[in-house]
């Protein structure tokens, strides 16, 4: 049974209202646009069926929309792995200083082990001893090879030492670490265009930090256009209450996001699901 007709001008006083909480939200103006058009297309005259009010209608076509926004083709790492032509399977981390990336890169060796997937890692942010060193603590608790040279050494030999350890222990995976470089700065984007030169990794992420809001859409769009990226890993996910950056990064690379972490240890990295973010972006009292 149909009821009322929604009026163009209640929608567009919606969208204006839904605009500002999302401008709060830290979502890109980009993905407001996209969210607009979605929504006006969606409701503009639309019939409500009886007992369904407004309120319900605009949040289940926001739902849709965002849904939309998120649900890119996801990358099955394991299975690319395991179908990948010849050992090792290389995937390259990029981003920019202190987002979480070596933490991000000893996570996923965590998460491969428990996949039943061998991995071996390069330390490739020669710029700082103190990465080398907690690259190696990190090996040293996970049970995992790190490949290192001196501080100051050339980045991609780091990692073509990597690979050639192994190919010469059958080891699956090699997760090359690099330096935490400014999207601003050539000559460290020239550098990791050298490392993909020399490697050729299947897989190149960009690790983010959620918490710093639309910076982080700028750096995804800044080393896809630069280098390319596959896909993106997003940190401190459990502290960003608003989810705008998740957001607005996976629309404007339109990448998939692979992998969040949600807190400090090891285990608190996990796979992307976009219904998780949904329900987290829509939940009461945290948007606006």
């Amino acid at each position: 049974m149909l009821g009322r007709r929604l009026k163009d001008e209640t929608v567009e006083d919606v969208l204006d209202d839904l605009e500002i909480v999302l401008l709060q939200s830290d979502v890109a103006l980009s993905v407001i646009e996209r969210i607009r058009r979605d929504l006006r297309k969606e409701l503009a005259g639309r019939k409500l069926r009886f007992g369904v009010d407004a309120e319900e209608a605009i949040k289940q076509s926001l739902e849709h929309s965002v849904r939309g926004i998120l649900s890119r083709p996801p990358i099955d790492l394991v299975a690319a792995i395991r179908s990948h032509a010849s050992k090792p399977y290389v995937i390259l981390f990029v981003g920019v200083n202190g987002t979480g990336k070596t933490t991000s890169v000893a996570k996923l060796a965590v998460w491969l082990k428990g996949q039943g997937v061998s991995s071996v890692i390069a330390a490739g942010d020669t710029f700082r001893a103190g990465a080398i060193e907690q690259l190696l603590v990190h090996g040293e608790r996970l049970g995992v090879r790190v490949v290192r040279q001196q501080e100051g050494s050339d980045p991609a030999a780091v990692a073509f030492d990597a690979v050639q350890h192994a190919k010469a222990k059958g080891v699956d995976v090699v997760l090359v670490d690099t330096a935490g470089r400014q999207h601003t700065n050539e000559n460290l984007i020239a550098e990791a265009k050298k490392i993909r030169r020399v490697v050729a990794p299947a897989l190149t992420v960009f690790v983010g930090d959620a918490l710093s809001g639309n910076d982080v859409v700028e750096q995804a769009r800044l080393f896809d256009q630069a280098i390319g990226i596959d896909g993106l890993i997003l940190t401190k996910l459990d502290a960003d209450a608003k989810g705008g950056a998740a957001l607005s990064a996976a629309f404007v690379t339109k990448k998939p996001i692979l992998f969040v972490g949600v807190g400090q240890g090891y285990s608190d990295f996990t796979k992307f699901d976009p219904e998780w973010m949904v329900g987290r972006l829509f939940a009461e009292g945290t948007a606006g």
